[in-house]
């Protein structure tokens, strides 16, 4: 191994993946970290070992399959992959359309940077999904604007985003000013993996060209009339940079559809979930129950109308997608098997 190849606690191998490894796998396998997904192929990582692998894990579509970040054990004669090792994160989303299958996004992230500008793209409620993703995940997120210098109130924003959640971190920087990028550097410890999210335009691109200290990526301008970017990252692609830390920058996301995000919801709403706990009734919807600390915390100004209005449809979101087709399809049919019966006899 050359000083430039990482080893494997550089590219992010920790104890909590040496311990899954079965007595005889240690002699007999190779532990990798997948950079890359493509279509029926992975690039893979290990000490000494870069290539790119065969396997079905790159075409399954649920979370039995192998995304970026994911640790493998190939084995050590002829590369094949033998099993993908427990994940300590997982981001995945919803994806759009009718099977409403399970999108994965990253895999054994240790922080999430959630990107934004200061300008038109600035969306408290897109900001809450990330930071219930992050949470839900059990992964440290941090918000990141950028563009400050296209405002002369930039404090406005960093106000709007900290009030989001109690401890959030917020930072503020130019993406192209490697001296104000400097400021994200505690995140960035040798084997520490940062993913970048937001909206297409924001700048993530250009972080990470300023990190890694080139411009490997290509970026473009976002619009003047309505500050919205173009797709320039179209595949999610671990990046190790200067220190040893990996940086994965995402295609920027037009949807982001919330399922099994319950907990990471009661979270970043933790001021209305903690208000829910001391109301006068344990099933009190929030509208006009008497005795609702929800709509008292609304009167004297701790809530607002329109952050509980988000966390109602966020949940039922959540629901939503967390119920199968099947589970959805059963429920309908009794439905219309009760309005048939509800029905029957009466007059036209």
């Amino acid at each position: 191994m050359t000083p430039n190849e990482p080893d494997l606690t550089a590219l992010g191998w920790s104890a909590f993946f040496s311990a899954q490894m079965e007595h005889d796998e240690i002699d007999s396998t190779t532990p990798v970290r997948v950079l890359s997904v493509h279509r029926g192929e992975l690039d893979i990582v290990g000490e000494g070992l870069q290539l790119r692998i065969q396997t079905s894990l790159a075409d399954a579509d649920d979370e039995a399959g192998a995304t970026v970040g994911d640790w493998l054990l190939l084995d050590s004669d002829d590369h094949t992959v033998r099993r993908r090792l427990e994940r300590k994160s997982l981001f995945k989303r919803r994806a759009a359309g009718a099977d409403r299958r399970v999108q994965l996004i990253a895999a054994n992230v240790d922080t999430l940077f959630i990107v934004s500008s200061c300008n038109a793209d600035f969306n408290v409620a897109r900001l809450e999904r990330y930071l219930a993703l992050a949470r839900e995940a059990e992964v440290t997120p941090v918000i990141v604007l950028t563009k400050a210098d296209g405002t002369e109130t930039p404090e406005a924003f960093v106000r709007d985003a900290s009030a989001l959640m109690a401890g959030l971190m917020v930072e503020v920087l130019d993406a192209r000013d490697a001296d104000s990028v400097a400021s994200l550097a505690p995140w960035f410890g040798p084997g520490q993996t940062v993913a970048l999210v937001g909206s297409s335009g924001v700048g993530k691109s250009t972080l990470v060209n300023t990190l890694m200290g080139s411009d490997q990526i290509a970026t473009q301008e976002i619009r003047e009339d309505d500050a919205k970017g173009r797709h320039t990252t179209t595949a999610r692609t671990l990046h190790r940079l200067p220190g040893n830390g990996w940086v994965l920058d995402t295609p920027g996301m037009r949807a982001l559809q919330m399922t099994d995000v319950r907990s990471g919801l009661d979270e970043v709403f933790a001021d209305i979930t903690d208000a829910a706990a001391t109301c006068k009734f344990s099933d009190c919807q929030h509208v006009a129950e008497p005795g609702c600390a929800v709509l008292a915390a609304i009167d004297d100004g701790t809530i607002t109308p329109d952050r509980l209005k988000r966390w109602r449809k966020l949940i039922a979101e959540d629901a939503y997608n967390k119920e199968s087709i099947a589970d959805r399809r059963t429920r309908e049919r009794s439905f219309g098997k009760m309005i048939k019966e509800v029905t029957k006899g009466k007059p036209r």
